[in-house]
């Protein structure tokens, strides 16, 4: 008997592997050398110069070549994969999918953008019958339930008619604001359809906006549970059609209670409540994670995802399949790198190719089993259970895969699941259980999937990417510096939250994964703080060094200034033949160069303090949300390819500081080098400081020729020349 088609196949790009090994190779080489050539100046008994600032440049080198050889691990062996879902089983045999999707604040996550994202969940090519959707809101917003209600009955006409059209935009916001496309479009029955559809959801917009409006947002830190299954209430069944009359997915709203003297654990906390409160209502063996702005625009993906969780030959292991995050409003400048090019295109197909890649908020179908630890097996009495689970009778017999509660066909819960659902949503559940450290979502980190994934890796599960042509999920992408910030601080203090705990990938991983896993896992958790301190370095210490006539770096005449411009050119052209190859420009080249610059000296030096100093009990956690709502100046700003430089100055004054120091050692050096005649000493540092101003000119733009409202402050410009008179004064005396 012939074996069943594969469900799914993997590519490797063997060219690619030879070509990343070769430079890897050659590059290590030259790093050897330069380590050479700064470990023999050491060594020497009389020295030209201060051993501080030399010692400094070194160990930023080592720093920085570190950081480098772990990312290394990405390149080893990166795939691809294509799936064959029409190759699945018929659909009464496919499991059931629970859809967790959450919010916490409607003034940052617009109540209207939220229920798209509801909508296009709902509206999956899945049997409604085995759809679950939840929506946990933080803010216990009166706004937001009623926004579910409004959804649910737009819904009752949305989601017919994507069926009967085959729909493929399955967003109601996307579909109607996207160019006329459609392949039914000279249907005149479809165009009828159409328009009426189109009316609904102007009403059903009409409502939320009114809501909005109208509504109290709630006290998001202090407030008792609320759970209801949605319904609709309002009759309007008879105006449907009896041929357009399809059964619902099952909607949930879910508001867990907070209180002010109880930890709540940010989003990680509100993943384990409709862990288990989906638990007792429909314990679907798979769960779909969904940021509240990351809609599903394309109606297939779980059907993709189901190619490999139902592969008899990697199911038993795999825990999840990662789609990436991908953004629909970003442009072809892409100023501020919203496309995490790197990340989805380089990184996370590096690590499909070592058992798989990260975990991240949104986009993945995750295996229920794999976040219940090793506690769901036969053999543990019921008092070890309790004391990992909480005392839930109900819950912990949801542990055993026959379990199916029959309420789970839009009607209301009964009054025991509801007293029991408010139980698994109190603020007091977790207390003295296991939740949050060895079940359910990790608490270890505010990035409580990056900490989740490793984890799960550490305890042998595998996972898998799949980056269709079509991208499955659509979200909105930061448009101004000041949100690119905010969230690069709360990405890097959860980053290095991992790297600094007994955790840390690069001692914890390597007894539990490969070690080429553990380096990927170890350069994520560390990149924040060993990029920030060595750019600090190098974008003021050689530039100090350049204003007071010290040279830091070998002569043009030696062969070691060949050692160090071939490493330098080296990193710069692999950087812009990864951009080339992934379809990005020089233009997206110089874009990256220059955020992960600003960056480096702004949030990962400010998230990694932040980290530091919880770990010191110095500061307590905390979690911003990243802001949702668009400002069309800012919009129009970014379409044009401008640097809005409306933050805070915090934000500002390392950056303009910075340039006035480059500004500054490049004129003084190039004045030096004329009048002095040493130039051959000093070419490397001047250098240095022309290639970080033409890359940052957007900056000095923002400084000197800009007056529009986004241009940086003068306010900014008189702290940070004194922020550079007062570095200037006293790095001079330390040198001297």
């Amino acid at each position: 008997m012939d074996s069943p088609l594969p469900l799914h196949v993997c590519h490797v790009n063997n060219l690619s592997v030879i070509l990343n090994k070769l430079h890897a190779l050659l590059h290590c080489i030259a790093i050897a050398f330069l380590i050479y050539y700064r470990a023999s100046y050491l060594l020497q008994e009389t020295r030209a110069i201060s051993i501080i600032p030399w010692l400094l440049v070194f160990a930023s080198e080592l720093l920085l070549s570190f950081i480098w050889l772990l990312g290394r691990a990405y390149l080893w062996r990166p795939v691809s994969r294509t799936v064959f879902p029409e190759r699945l089983p018929e659909d009464d045999k496919l499991p059931a999918i629970d859809v967790f999707i959450c919010t916490a604040d409607p003034e940052k996550e617009p109540t209207f953008g939220v229920m798209n994202t509801v909508l296009s969940a709902m509206a999956l090519d899945y049997p409604a019958d085995k759809l679950h959707v939840y929506l946990s809101d933080d803010g216990g917003s009166p706004i937001t339930l009623r926004g579910m209600r409004e959804a649910f009955r737009f819904a009752k006409w949305w989601i017919p008619f994507c069926r009967r059209y085959r729909i493929k935009t399955i967003c109601p916001q996307a579909y109607f604001s996207e160019a006329e496309s459609d392949e039914n479009f000279g249907d005149s029955e479809f165009v009828t359809e159409k328009r009426k559809i189109k009316e609904k959801y102007e009403m059903f917009e009409e409502q939320v906006m009114k809501a909005v409006e109208d509504g109290e947002y709630g006290n998001s830190r202090n407030h008792s549970t609320i759970i209801e299954i949605i319904q609709d209430t309002s009759g309007e069944n008879e105006t449907i059609r009896q041929a357009d009359l399809v059964e619902m997915p099952l909607l949930v709203y879910v508001s867990r209670e907070k209180s002010p003297e109880h930890l709540h654990h940010f989003k990680g906390g509100a993943l384990n409540v409709l862990l288990r409160v989906s638990g007792v209502i429909s314990n679907s063996p798979y769960i779909l994670g969904l940021d509240c702005d990351m809609y599903c625009n394309d109606p297939t993906s779980a059907r993709q995802a189901m190619c490999f969780h139902l592969d008899p030959k990697t199911s038993s292991s795999l825990a999840f399949v990662q789609f990436p995050q991908k953004f629909h409003n970003f442009n072809e400048h892409d100023i501020y790198d919203g496309s995490l090019r790197s990340g989805y295109r380089l990184q996370w197909p590096g690590m499909d190719g070592l058992k798989g890649p990260f975990l991240t908020g949104t986009g993945h179908y995750i295996r229920r089993e794999s976040l219940y630890g090793n506690f769901k097996h036969k053999g543990i009495d019921l008092a070890e259970l309790k004391d990992t689970f909480g005392e839930s009778n109900l819950f912990i017999k949801s542990l055993h895969q026959s379990y199916e509660h029959k309420n789970v066909n839009g009607e209301n819960l009964s009054n025991v699941l509801q007293q029991e659902t408010e139980v698994l949503a109190s603020c007091s559940y977790e207390h003295q259980t296991k939740w949050g450290e060895e079940v359910g979502f990790s608490y270890q980190s505010v990035s409580e999937d990056f900490f989740t994934g490793f984890i799960l890796h550490c305890k042998g599960w595998t996972s898998t990417y799949l980056d269709p042509s079509r991208p499955q999920f659509l979200g909105t992408s930061t448009t101004n510096l000041n949100d690119v910030l905010i969230q690069g601080t709360r990405w890097a203090s959860g980053l290095i939250d991992v790297s600094i705990s007994r955790f840390c990938p690069l001692l914890y991983g390597p007894s539990r994964m490969s070690l080429l896993l553990s380096m990927c896992y170890g350069e994520m958790s560390l990149f924040p703080l060993l990029y920030c301190l060595p750019l600090w370095c190098f974008a003021t210490l050689p530039q100090l060094c350049l204003l007071n006539g010290i040279p830091l770096y070998p002569e043009v005449s030696s062969p070691f200034f060949m050692v160090l411009s071939f490493i330098f050119l080296s990193a710069i052209c692999k950087h812009l033949q990864e951009v080339i190859s992934t379809g990005g420009s020089v233009y997206t080249w110089r874009n990256e160069q220059r955020i992960w610059m600003i960056k480096s000296v702004t949030s990962h030096f400010y998230g990694s303090m932040d980290a530091i100093m919880k770990l010191l009990g110095l500061r307590k956690a905390s979690f911003l949300p990243t802001n949702k709502v668009l400002d069309n100046e800012q919009v129009k700003r970014y379409e044009m390819g401008q640097f809005d430089f409306q933050t805070s100055s915090v934000f500002l004054v390392p950056m303009v500081s910075l340039m006035i120091l480059n500004v500054a050692a490049l004129v003084c050096g190039v004045i030096r080098m004329i009048a002095v005649g040493n130039w051959d000493k000093l070419f490397a540092q001047v250098l240095l400081s022309l290639y970080i101003l033409i890359i940052n000119f957007a900056i000095v733009e923002g400084m000197i020729v800009r007056k529009d409202k986004g241009r940086i402050s003068p306010s900014a410009i008189l702290l940070s020349s004194l922020f550079f008179v007062t570095f200037l004064f006293f790095g001079s005396i330390i040198l001297i």
